[in-house]
């Protein structure tokens, strides 16, 4: 099956609308050997997936590293690949985002993807700050005119900070939580970001696997999970994990879902087609552990458009059961 492509913003490229978010093969997602890593990036990529995301954190560089690899083994064209900045700063303020800190951790990406030039580089969930700081994105516009990458954009992790994101004219993407348990951003950010040609990158399409129905009220993970470490914002932003939805609120908002997944369809499947009915949406980036995941992910786009009576759905459960909890937070 074929993934269907969309238009990324203004950069002029085409990009599969499945994406492969390339977090877990990385790290803070429990053991992934290498091997299971490199599977899942080559059957994604056998699937049709033109992006890929990364982070220069991801593994301390080990998922970057992976897929310079992988991309060397395949050859031919390459596809998109997108990295983040600014997360290996100690302590993470917003004041050691300065140009000088950024150049040297693209730098540092360079070499690990072993290319020339980044694709795309995106501040990875600065402090909010950082977003009234002119002078950062001045700076991001020198090293593009250096030739060290081709496109900047933002990693964001509240709506608010996406609106101001776009207002700097040289942003061409913004990637978001976008989910069946965090809608938000299509009230009140997409709109804009089609008014302006801005690319939206869907992360944490499956709410930490939580959307992919098979996690249970037993279910346990590995003390290098970030959804054992992270279940209360221990090391992150708690949205990053299961969005933000306590886990047991999640687990009855799923069981809610069930009956409306389409048949020959994975809950996991039902929840990327759900973020794809929006057109604002330019690619989702699922993660994958392994091989079948990935195909599995890719699956998605094949997938017929949701009915209203499911979408309706999906929103009445948002607003009985998830909205208290995360919507006016993020």
């Amino acid at each position: 099956m074929q993934i269907h492509h969309r238009r990324f913003g203004r950069t002029g490229w085409d990009v599969s609308e499945i994406g492969f978010g390339a977090w877990a093969i990385g790290g803070s997602w429990g053991d992934v050997s290498e091997a299971d890593a490199r599977q899942a990036l080559h059957a994604a990529l056998d699937a049709g997936t033109t992006f890929i995301d990364t982070a220069d954190v991801y593994g301390d560089g080990r998922s970057e590293r992976i897929i310079r690899d992988v991309l060397r083994e395949r050859g031919g064209k390459r596809p998109m690949v997108a990295t983040k900045a600014g997360r290996r700063l100690n302590p993470h303020v917003a004041d050691g985002y300065t140009k000088a800190n950024i150049e040297a951790f693209i730098d540092r990406s360079r070499e690990n993807l072993g290319v020339d030039t980044l694709d795309l580089v995106q501040l990875h969930c600065p402090p909010t700050d950082v977003y009234f700081r002119p002078q950062l994105f001045e700076g991001l516009d020198e090293l593009v005119a250096a030739g060290k990458l081709r496109h900047y954009g933002v990693s964001v992790e509240r709506v608010e900070e996406a609106l101001k994101a776009i207002e700097y004219p040289n942003v061409v993407s913004v990637q978001i939580i976008y989910n069946i348990f965090r809608q938000r951003p299509a009230q009140l950010f997409f709109r804009e970001a089609q008014a302006r040609n801005v690319a939206v990158i869907v992360r944490v399409p499956l709410a930490s696997g939580m959307l992919t129905g098979k996690l249970n009220a037993q279910s346990t993970f590995a003390a290098d999970d970030h959804r054992n470490f992270n279940r209360h914002g221990e090391a992150f932003d708690v949205g990053e994990t299961f969005s933000g939805v306590p886990y047991d609120i999640a687990l009855e908002a799923v069981d809610a879902l069930r009956p409306y997944v389409p048949q020959g369809a994975t809950m996991a499947q039902f929840a990327l087609r759900w973020i794809l009915m929006e057109k604002a949406v330019s690619v989702v980036i699922p993660g994958a552990k392994n091989a079948s995941q990935a195909q599995a992910n890719a699956d998605a786009s094949a997938l017929a458009a949701l009915p209203d009576e499911t979408m309706a759905h999906a929103r009445r459960i948002y607003d009985q059961l998830i909205a208290p909890h995360v919507h006016h937070r993020w």
